[in-house]
């Protein structure tokens, strides 16, 4: 029933690693919604902050999406639903809230929009970029 595979152990990153991303989804959030005060006060200032808010949401992106698909890839590979349902040392109630989170987990297309996000903030710097260059260059 149960197939072991040679993927790599999937580690939970360190506390650094996850306030670290946090801190920096955050920050970028911000960057973004000051970028309309910040042209009034500082115009100077709002490429810097663009490309900010720009690179930082790409890099949380791209770490949301690599935590999701490690999630996925988990629940999948050690065929965690099914285990779960054939355990008895668990309650059909304890069984049930283990599947549904599980279950969830496994749908969500949530990966894919980390992706989509990452992709178009990669998109946005090259299309900056190339406006810079070939229209005020």
């Amino acid at each position: 029933m149960y197939k072991k595979t040679h993927h790599k152990k999937p580690r939970i990153a360190s506390r650094f690693k996850i306030y670290g991303a946090m801190f920096l989804g955050l920050s970028t959030a911000i960057a973004f919604r000051a970028l309309i005060v910040i042209d009034h006060i500082r115009p100077e200032w709002v490429r810097a902050v663009w490309y900010f808010a720009v690179l930082g949401n790409f890099l949380f992106f791209w770490h949301r999406y690599q935590i999701t698909q490690k999630r996925k890839h988990a629940i999948q590979d050690h065929q965690l639903i099914a285990r779960i349902n054939s355990l008895t040392g668990l309650s059909a109630e304890e069984r049930e809230a283990l599947t549904y989170l599980l279950q969830s987990i496994k749908r969500s297309p949530e990966n894919i929009n980390y992706l989509i996000i990452s992709c178009f903030s990669l998109i946005a710097i090259a299309t900056d970029q190339l406006i810079n260059h070939f229209f005020k260059g």
